[in-house]
């Protein structure tokens, strides 16, 4: 089966001025312009099968959206080759245009004037959606978002959270089989993050969906994905699943404990986190975990007991800091 997305030494590179600052640099710049590149994408390859949920992971200034940008069209890549459903984004063409979406958190689809139930229509004449399953599928995204009092709104009207709501169902109106989606969740509070998770997962079930997914919110991540690609500076740091990830770059666990009765001296199996008179958590090194469990075990009344990875916004800084790549 052929990828749903292949991309082959794909690079992006930018031609900036440059220029020192006061009234003198900025009247020389006017003769002699002074430039310096950028990349804000070196070369990166990788493929991904239809159907994968991606996520595709960096801090700001990384290269994600540059790279969603390529693959979506937006942008042209400055060197190397790139396929999504067997199309060449850069080319626009209308049959790639009606298979693919693009929510951008930071960005606006809808018509800021107008209700958004008119940017809807738009898009079903634009798409050339059949009334009957325009209907039907607007009706299942009104129902999941709860939009229904939000439709016949004027969209400068509506709230951050509000509008990303109607922006992500008016991305879908068309059922895309490619969905990038940066940053999807952003003003969304708790419940309509997890409700718009176990949207997206079903999406997938049902359309076999491609999804390239970036977040800053790791609970997205977390939920969706069990593949991720990592991206920083420009280059692929890390790719592969997101358990390998965890066991690559953790270097400890988090053994917490209840305790039948106070104990003390905990401190010679760990470093102590916190205690009370009942319970306490120790961060002690991956490879001493399971020696130090049976200690613990043996040694104390415990009543419960749980050993844990830390949080998954700790192993991406570790990877980002390139810390453990030796």
């Amino acid at each position: 089966m052929d990828p749903a997305i292949s991309i082959s030494d794909l690079s992006k590179t930018y031609e900036v001025p440059v220029r020192e600052a006061g009234i003198g640099a900025a009247i020389r710049s006017l003769f002699h312009r002074e430039n310096r590149l950028v990349e804000a994408v070196k070369p990166i390859s990788f493929d991904i099968a239809p159907g994968e949920i991606v996520g595709f992971l960096g801090p700001n200034g990384a290269g994600k959206t540059t790279t969603i940008k390529m693959l979506s069209g937006l942008l042209h890549p400055s060197s190397g080759q790139v396929e999504v459903l067997g199309f060449k984004p850069a080319e626009r063409r209308p049959n790639f245009l009606r298979q693919i979406t693009l929510v951008m958190g930071q960005r606006n689809q809808l018509l800021w004037d107008i209700p958004a139930i008119d940017s809807f229509e738009r898009n079903r004449v634009i798409y050339d959606i059949d009334q009957s399953r325009y209907n039907n599928t607007l009706k299942e995204l009104t129902e999941l978002l709860g939009l229904e009092e939000l439709l016949y709104k004027p969209v400068r009207n509506l709230s951050l959270g509000e509008r990303m709501k109607c922006e992500i169902a008016v991305s879908l109106l068309h059922e895309p089989q490619m969905l990038f989606l940066d940053e999807p969740t952003i003003g969304l509070d708790v419940t309509m993050q997890r409700k718009l998770r176990s949207f997206i997962a079903e999406y997938n079930q049902k359309t076999n969906a491609t999804v390239l997914l970036t977040s800053h919110y790791m609970a997205d991540v977390e939920a969706l994905c069990k593949r991720v690609i990592v991206i920083h500076h420009g280059s692929i740091l890390f790719d592969g699943e997101l358990s390998q990830l965890v066991e690559q770059f953790t270097a400890y666990k988090t053994i917490t404990i209840k305790l039948d009765k106070p104990a003390e001296n905990l401190s010679s199996y760990g470093e102590v986190i916190s205690q009370t008179h009942d319970s306490a958590s120790l961060r002690l090194s991956k490879a001493d975990a399971p020696g130090i469990t049976a200690e613990l075990l043996s040694n104390f009344a415990i009543t419960d007991l749980s050993v844990e990875d830390p949080p998954i916004e700790e192993i991406i800084d570790r990877v980002f800091s390139q810390e453990g790549l030796q």
